[in-house]
């Protein structure tokens, strides 16, 4: 497919646009004249929403035209604990709104826009023995079969459209993973979590913006690694935050521990180890912005103030 940057003639929908991604996507095409197109639940409170259940059929008319829809729905997975009743809710508000969104692209046939999906390096679960990107197999555990259920739901539009899965790290913002570490690393009870040499996928928010941008503007299909490329531990970004806050990163919070007051959430959140390459991106030539955990922090602190 021909590349082909985002321009002021062409539109975008995005489901799920009052998230952190979403708001951050939606100023920056807005910002390049692109129209944006938000699905939302309630009544519509300006001309660019569109009321739609997440649950039920979409008319397909409301995505005609688009040069691509982006489904980002979804329960945030840093809400703990993870109860029988939330593990469903983190299920559902995935599935339902991305088979809506796919049933709907489908319909349109060879008028189909192209269809961005979001998922997670969950896929890969915990990989310590070497390094996974877009062609490794799933891992094991509650995320890895949750992003398998997800990612299936979107391919439902493939035979149509071009489809595009989001698998997205961790996005360093105080919105995002460094939300429950700013507290604790302000009130000097930062350390290693379990050994603290395990590696952590992340992504800065601009990154996530640039990358989805450069997958629209390159026609990039499959899964794409949205996720920074350097090689960083849980102890990098401990140790980088607590030294931008000017505090203390010394106290120690054992495996056993974390397990024991978050169960699986703790392995799959904060024990998990995995060096997840974006091979795809790498691949297409996107330029990272702030590929290092320091700059990353840097720049996403202001936003905490």
């Amino acid at each position: 497919m021909p590349e082909l940057g985002l321009t002021a003639g062409d539109r975008v929908v995005i489901g799920g646009a009052s998230g952190l991604i979403g708001r951050a996507l939606t100023s920056s095409l807005r910002a390049d004249g692109v129209t944006v197109t938000h699905l939302v639940r309630r009544t519509p409170a300006a001309a660019d929403e569109v009321q739609w259940d997440p649950t039920g059929p979409l008319d397909p008319d409301a995505l005609a035209g688009a040069r691509a829809v982006i489904g980002l729905n979804g329960a945030s997975i840093g809400r703990l604990p993870w109860t029988a009743h939330y593990r469903s809710e983190l299920l559902w508000s995935r599935l339902s709104p991305t088979r809506t969104l796919a049933a709907a692209v489908g319909m349109l046939g060879a008028d189909a826009p192209h269809f961005l999906s979001a998922s997670a390096v969950g896929w890969y679960g915990s990989a310590p023995a070497g390094v996974v990107d877009e062609s490794s197999r799933r891992g094991r555990g509650f995320l890895s079969d949750l992003c398998e259920q997800w990612e299936g739901s979107a391919r439902r539009a493939a035979d149509t459209a071009a489809v595009t899965l989001l698998r997205t790290a961790p996005v360093v913002h105080p919105d995002g993973v460094l939300k429950p570490l700013i507290a604790l690393t302000r009130a000097g009870l930062s350390g290693p979590l379990g050994r603290g040499t395990q590696v952590w996928p992340w992504i800065s928010l601009p990154d996530v913006v640039g990358a989805v941008r450069h997958i629209i503007e390159h026609g990039l299909t499959g899964p794409v690694n949205l996720v920074s490329p350097t090689r960083t531990t849980a102890n990098d970004i401990g140790f980088d935050l607590a030294r931008h806050l000017n505090r203390p990163y010394v106290l120690r919070a054992p495996a056993w521990a974390l397990r024991g007051a978050l169960g699986e959430a703790a392995d799959a959140l904060l024990l998990t180890d995995a060096r997840v390459r974006p091979a795809v991106l790498d691949a297409a030539g996107y330029p990272w912005a702030l590929p290092n955990a320091d700059a990353a922090i840097a720049d996403a602190l202001p936003a905490a103030e």
